[in-house]
């Protein structure tokens, strides 16, 4: 039942977050694409617009899809755990902890939960176990 636990984290989790980097890349899900992205990230001190939102789409498109499948699991969590530390850092910190306010609430439980898989490990519904035994 655990394995079907955390496979269900992971899912939900990884495609969620897969869907944020979708957003910033091709604008989807409501996004505004990589152009729209990198203008806002100038704006927030974040340069090269460009290259930054390119670097966050991607690492959260291919973090949130390994983390899904259970694949390369400890580097699918750094994945999702860096763009998060820079987002508390540039924009939800100042905020205070609760989402309703901006803040980092959000943040921190996608953290907390990519590390927890991470250390536990992606169960056995998982590339990684199939791989890697």
């Amino acid at each position: 039942m655990a394995s079907i636990g955390l496979l269900l984290i992971r899912f939900v989790f990884g495609l969620t977050f897969a869907g944020h980097g979708a957003q910033k890349l091709f604008g989807w899900f409501g996004g505004h694409g990589l152009k729209g992205t990198a203008g806002w990230m100038e704006s927030i001190g974040l340069k090269p617009g460009k290259a930054m939102a390119l670097a966050a789409g991607a690492s959260e498109l291919a973090g949130g899809i390994l983390f899904a499948i259970g694949l390369w699991t400890p580097l699918a969590a750094l994945l999702m755990v860096v763009p998060m530390i820079v987002a508390i850092a540039k924009v939800h910190g100042p905020n205070g902890y609760w989402v309703t306010q901006n803040g980092y609430e959000y943040n921190l439980a996608i953290i907390a939960v990519a590390i927890g898989v991470a250390l536990t490990g992606p169960g056995q519904y998982s590339l990684d176990a199939i791989i890697f035994g």
